[in-house]
């Protein structure tokens, strides 16, 4: 896939809100440093932080900071300020910056929610899974049933791809609240990581059935992708459809309905999809290559070769290159195409379909014992693959 494009992974994360939960308690009181005489009075204080809070929720960022800016150089160490400060610069996306915040709030206010919540939030920004599940672990000492911290937890435990635990957080969700739709939705995400296409199209199809009307359209294609991986094409391409009617344009729905026709090698379907990608993104390589592929089953050389070498115009492709190389077979090119599978395969050793190519090649000119070398220096690398078995059996018998 391209850098632009992750098509199997392309189930889209469900963003929960990034502020503190409503249940969250509230900062300790104690507004001004004792040592820094009454620069300022306890209500002008409280006003300060009142006005800062709101203008954050304005997402007025600068403004904000200057109104904690304010309580801090008379109490340096005012948890409502420094929570403030840490969710501004959160908010702008310096979560190192944040990180420093929220840390000094808990050296002096151990255990205050607001800094804990944040704090996590910045760890899980920045890929910092383990540490993020440790401090909401913090948190929920506190709360235990705080349902958007046990959801973030569960996604955490996804992220560092622990099935067991993240499991045991999203059921335990949905003990909770039966219909949460971050769980139900989490444990979608989950099982299709784990390639548990079943399982995942369960809780998809719940989420779906939950509110037909009115769906989603990630939760179409997640579908229509379960049914992508699982081979029921046919299933696969209803959900994609509806979901090209919500978004005409919809990547994903384009590349599902494209990859279902493909897979039940109707060729002149998917190219429909695979074109229809391409006028949005030109420069497409992958998609490119795709779609010479499916002029090479149609027999179209002429737009295979074209399409190919549109797509190493962009940067190199192993699938181009050896659609090229399937191409000059096709044409009685035996040795332009067995030289080209040599150097992919130099490249790419452990690909076995270049093997199973080059093989074919020396059969069609008449060269079995070539054939039947190159398949098991494939199976000397320690690589079970049963097509390569399979050619293998057959050539020699």
């Amino acid at each position: 896939m391209s850098d632009n494009y992750n098509v199997d992974g392309i189930l889209a994360e469900t963003t929960q809100t990034a502020e503190a939960p409503q249940n969250a308690a509230a900062p300790d009181e104690g507004a001004f440093s004792a040592e820094g005489g009454l620069p300022l009075e306890v209500l002008e204080v409280s006003e300060l932080s009142k006005k800062g809070y709101q203008l954050l929720k304005e997402n007025k960022i600068s403004d904000a900071v200057d109104c904690f800016a304010k309580i801090l150089e008379v109490d340096e160490n005012n948890n409502y300020a420094l929570v403030g400060m840490g969710d501004a610069t959160r908010k702008r996306g310096s979560f190192r910056e944040a990180v420093v915040f929220y840390q000094r709030c808990l050296v002096y206010h151990p255990g205050n929610n607001y800094a804990l919540f944040g704090l996590a939030d910045c760890y899980k920004a920045l890929n910092q899974f383990h540490k993020a599940i440790e401090i909401w672990e913090q948190y929920l000492l506190h709360d235990d049933r705080n349902i958007t911290v046990l959801t973030r937890v569960a996604d955490a435990y996804r992220k560092v791809r622990d099935f067991k635990h993240s499991k045991a957080v999203y059921l335990r969700v949905l003990e909770m609240e039966e219909w949460n739709p971050y769980a139900i939705i989490g444990l979608g995400h989950l099982h299709y990581d784990f390639k548990e296409y079943r399982d995942a199209l369960f809780y998809w199809e719940k989420m779906f059935q939950n509110n037909k009307d009115n769906v989603d359209i990630r939760v179409l294609t997640s579908i229509g992708n379960c049914h992508r991986k699982l081979k029921t094409f046919a299933e696969g391409v209803e959900f994609f459809e509806k979901a090209l009617r919500k978004e005409p344009y919809n990547f994903y729905a384009l590349f599902g309905l494209a990859d279902c026709y493909r897979g039940m090698n109707l060729q002149e379907r998917s190219l429909e999809y695979w074109n229809r990608i391409l006028e949005q993104d030109p420069r497409n390589k992958v998609i490119l290559t795709r779609a010479g592929d499916a002029y090479r089953h149609l027999d179209n050389y002429g737009k295979a070769v074209e399409y190919y070498e549109r797509a190493l115009n962009i940067e190199f492709d192993t699938y181009a290159v050896l659609g090229l190389a399937v191409v000059a077979k096709a044409q009685g090119k035996f040795a332009e195409s067995s030289e080209s599978l040599k150097r992919l395969i130099q490249q790419d050793p452990k690909n076995y379909r270049l093997f199973l190519e080059l093989a074919d090649c020396y059969i069609k000119t008449g060269d079995k014992r070539a054939a039947i070398e190159v398949l098991e220096n494939f199976q000397k690398l320690g690589i079970r693959n049963g097509a390569v078995s399979d050619m293998l059996e057959r050539i020699q018998s």
